[in-house]
Formats: structure tokens, sequence, C-alpha cells
């Protein structure tokens, strides 16, 4: 089986609005272009999967349920519009966590766990796939791995682009996940299909 091209994103200010501690399924809404873009993105021969931080589990803001509830949701309506999410990895750990989520892990990013799941379980073309985020903490693991980075100035995107210029990461900074998806149609596209 050859490898494949992934996009990998972030979900809350990339997919969805930043909404502090989203878990109810009514106050969910896209990120204006979303829809678009992926589809976009499809087109040009990716696939997509969801490496998220959920925090709010491991402090108690919301269930795992909630969590599931909202991201199953999400997953069917993007179905519904011809996008399929492959898989959406989450962390539900958080180092003043309750409980059994009290820890620190390496699938909570900046670190690498979730990511490696999705390398091994769908065979990704690291070289070739790319994760976009809204903070430098999304985008630090891929850089890590050899995934291309791409950074959205939705969400917290605007207060990490500094963080992201001074790191030294070599990150793609666009607008938002339409403008990617135009970057990807013009400049990528062109060299596959040569």
């Amino acid at each position: 089986m050859g490898k494949n091209r992934f996009v990998l994103l972030d979900r809350d200010g990339v997919i969805n609005v930043e909404k502090s501690y989203l878990y109810k399924i009514k106050d969910f809404e896209y990120e204006s272009g979303v829809i678009e873009a992926l589809k976009k993105l499809a087109d040009s021969g990716y696939r997509f999967a969801v490496i998220t931080n959920q925090s709010g589990i491991g402090q108690g803001y919301y269930s795992e349920e909630d969590f599931l509830k909202l991201e199953k949701y999400i997953e069917k309506d993007l179905c519904k519009k011809g996008i399929k999410i492959e898989k959406t990895y989450f962390c539900p750990h958080h180092p003043e966590g309750k409980g059994n989520y009290r820890k620190n892990c390496d699938c909570r990013k900046p670190g690498t766990g979730n990511f490696l799941k999705a390398i091994e379980e769908f065979n990704i073309d690291i070289k070739n796939s790319y994760m976009i985020g809204d903070r430098i903490t999304d985008l630090i693991p891929a850089h890590k791995l050899g995934i291309k980075t791409v950074l959205v100035r939705t969400g917290y995107g605007k207060k990490n682009e500094e963080k992201v210029k001074e790191s030294g990461l070599d990150s793609i900074i666009v607008n938002n996940i339409s403008d990617f998806a135009d970057y990807i149609e013009n400049c990528i596209e062109k060299t596959f299909s040569k």
C-alpha cells in the first residue's frame, strides 16, 4: 500500500470558531470557508485526521462523553457535506487535571504521541503532508516529525504568529484554511502534475 498524503487539523480555531471549552453541539460553528477548503484539499488528493487537545475534559469542564458526542456530530456533518475525517485523536489530560486525567503525557500537544499514532495507523507520507493549527503547540510536534506546518490566523493564530516566527519554525502562515487550500491548488499541485 502506498503512503497517504494527509492534512492533519487542529479542531478549535481551525475547523470551528474558537469558543472556550466548546462541547455543546448548539455552540458549534464552522470557521468561514472551511467546507469549501476541505473539499478542495480532498480533490487535491489529501485525506484528513484531527489532532486536538481537550484539556477541558481533564479539568472537569465537560466529560469525555460530551466531547465524543460533539466529535461524532462534526464527523457526520462533514461526511454529509462530502468530507471524510478518517479519525479524531484527542488528549483529555492536563498537568493540573482531575483524577486519572491529571498527568503529563505524550499525547498532549506539543507531545508527538497522537501524531505518531496517526502516522502509523494511516501510513502517512510525512514529507508530503501538512499540520494546520492556530497555536505553536500544534505545529511543534509536526515539525519534529518532518511534517510541514501551517499556522492559520483564525482562533489563537494571530496571537501565536510572532511566537512561530521567533521559533524558527518554517511554517506557512495564512489567514485561514481557505487561503491554504488556494496555496495548495496553485503551488503544490503544479509540481505533482509534472
